[in-house]
């Protein structure tokens, strides 16, 4: 019996404009769902009188924001990536985040992958060859071609198959 594992391979990765297009999606996003959450935090300052908060929220500093929006880029790929195993912009360009066997990665390569997007210029690294970032090599995740690794994970297994016999 072989003990063979299968393994992502160059082939399988997006691509670079497919990369790009993930990135510039998710950040559209990001940007409406902040959006969301000012609006809604602005109708609960409304509605309860607060208005001390809505006027720090409306006078906050760059700093400030910063770190908003990385809570927001935290929450975000989180919850899709953890939950869907693909952020919005994955289901669009048909892509998926993998481990090295192909398999789905759990809650705590997601954390690391989300984590590693908040070193600065990371959205950048993808662009070299091969395409990776650096937020998929810390975290020892891929991003790869959903169909055409559903595919030759298929073919893959299949040629295990070849020659078993079944046991009564």
């Amino acid at each position: 019996m072989s003990e063979r594992q299968f393994e992502v391979t160059e082939d399988l990765y997006a691509s670079n404009k497919i990369r790009l297009a993930n990135y510039l999606i998710d950040y559209v996003v990001q940007l409406l769902l902040g959006g969301l959450i000012g609006v809604v935090i602005g109708l609960i300052c409304l509605f309860t009188g607060n208005d001390d908060l809505l006027f720090k929220i409306e006078n906050m500093n760059r700093i400030e924001e910063y770190a908003l929006g990385i809570v927001i880029l935290l929450i975000y790929y989180n919850i899709t990536e953890i939950l869907l195993g693909r952020s919005i912009s994955k289901f669009i360009t048909k892509t998926i985040v993998v481990m090295e066997d192909g398999s789905k990665p759990n809650a705590q390569a997601i954390l690391v992958r989300t984590l590693s997007r908040i070193i600065p210029f990371n959205h950048l690294s993808f662009l070299g060859t091969p395409c990776r970032g650096w937020h998929d090599s810390i975290s020892k995740t891929y991003v790869v071609q959903k169909k055409l690794l559903e595919e030759k994970r298929n073919l893959f297994y299949s040629f295990e198959e070849i020659g078993k016999t079944e046991e009564i």
